[in-house]
């Protein structure tokens, strides 16, 4: 078993203080990130501390959100953040505060306030180093292997939109032909794409077609009021990537109904500017989701994969198209199906193209699938290890042992910053 516990005072364990003001006009291009209140907000070419470094968000909606960063970092006046460890661990320090219950400390009115020194006085129980470190060690691999599987992620997609770039868009096949250039595509794919483009700029053979001769808009799908099925809120949309938090039950109501492999775009200010939208994959089988009535709801048609409406509507072009369709209120403008079901594509005549492209991309899409679902199961058991091993409910035998053989370095850290 570790050694005992100690108690403290909660600034006795870590040291807190107000962030830095640094306005947009004062930020300057670089590498260290700003981090505000819900992370990182940024980015400037001075720190104001060393890290690692930990933030809790001070007021409002972000009140006793935690943030933890490896990199030496600008902390904004939107949270305090860290200024001295006191010797303890980093990551446990910010493993501790996200369990830590803020709520019971606001000394705000009119909204939610953190005030250090509220919260400085309080008594807290703190593992010793060893133990510490075993606990940061669990916890931080379980967030690291998330991390890497969210990067993988953000490189399935890249890469999906880079060829869906390449073959729809900047038709790169036909143009290295045009240039003499060396195939970099296998024979069987390089053979479906023609010689050259015709006089308007599109391979020759291809057609120009609306979008709605690809994509069914607005499919209509059968679903009786009341009945519980999985809902998607606007907020759920993520601004990158294609895989939405997992959905909740919710009786349908009224709304936009979609299934797997369906795409969702926003279409109001300014969820649109922002890029939101999102491939459908996180739906039990056969079942028909529901959502705002401010998504427009994309489908591929056979034989067009159902990835590609998915990958047109994250492409710049398109989506400036949609934002140009706007229409209503100042603040409040929504794009038009109609204008964007009538932007025009170039469409390939042989539906082996469309085969070889959906051969292409779905694995990817498969994969950033796979990886989502991982990351919900390693989330769910951070979660329920993170109480219990914080507050020494469930404990670590004998912690530098099990740090020896983790591979771990265990030698003690001091961080003091001003």
């Amino acid at each position: 078993m570790g050694g005992e516990w100690g108690r403290m005072s909660l600034g006795e364990f870590v040291t807190l203080q107000r962030g830095h003001d640094l306005p947009d006009e004062k930020r300057r291009p670089g590498t260290i990130p700003i981090l505000g209140s819900f992370g990182i907000t940024g980015w400037h070419d001075e720190m104001k501390s060393r890290g690692p470094g930990v933030t809790v968000g001070r007021s409002g909606a972000s009140f006793g959100v935690v943030n933890y960063t490896t990199q030496d970092y600008w902390p904004l006046n939107t949270a305090l953040y860290v200024v001295d460890f006191h010797g303890n661990d980093e990551r446990f320090a910010y493993y501790f505060l996200k369990q830590f219950d803020f709520s019971s400390y606001n000394s705000g009115s009119a909204q939610p306030s953190l005030n250090r020194n509220f919260i400085h006085p309080v008594s807290v129980d703190v593992p010793p180093i060893s133990e510490q470190r075993a606990i940061a060690h669990i916890l931080g691999t379980l967030d690291d292997k998330i991390e890497l599987n969210r990067k993988r992620n953000e490189t399935l997609e890249a890469m999906a939109r880079a060829l869906f770039k390449d073959w729809f868009v900047d038709f790169g096949p036909v143009r290295a032909k045009m240039e003499d250039r060396e195939p970099y595509l296998p024979a069987d794919l390089w053979s479906l794409f023609p010689d050259c483009l015709d006089d308007n700029g599109k391979p020759a053979g291809w057609t120009l077609v609306a979008a709605s001769e690809l994509i069914e808009f607005n499919p209509t799908e059968p679903l009786r009021k009341g009945t519980p099925t999985p809902y998607l809120s606007m907020a759920s949309l993520p601004t990158s990537g294609s895989w939405p938090e997992p959905p909740v039950i919710r009786d349908f109501g009224s709304g936009m109904r979609f299934r797997n492999g369906d795409t969702l775009l926003a279409r109001i200010t300014p969820c649109l500017e922002n890029g939101k939208a999102a491939f459908i994959q996180c739906l039990p089988e056969d079942t028909v989701g529901w959502g705002s009535t401010e998504y427009i709801v994309m489908r591929s048609k056979a034989p067009v994969p159902s990835e590609y409406a998915y990958l047109l509507a994250r492409d710049s072009i398109f989506r400036e198209h949609a934002i140009r369709s706007m229409t209503g209120t100042s603040g409040r403008q929504r794009a038009q199906g109609d204008s964007i079901a009538a932007f025009k594509l170039a469409s390939p005549p042989d539906k082996n193209l469309w085969h070889a492209f959906g051969a292409q991309v779905a694995p990817m899409f498969r994969s950033i699938r796979s990886n989502a679902r991982a990351n919900e199961t390693l989330a769910q058991l951070r979660d329920t290890l993170l109480p219990k091993l914080v507050s020494g409910e469930m404990r670590i035998a004998d912690a530098e042992k099990f740090m020896q053989r983790a591979g771990c370095h265990t030698s003690s850290q001091t961080r003091s910053v001003s």
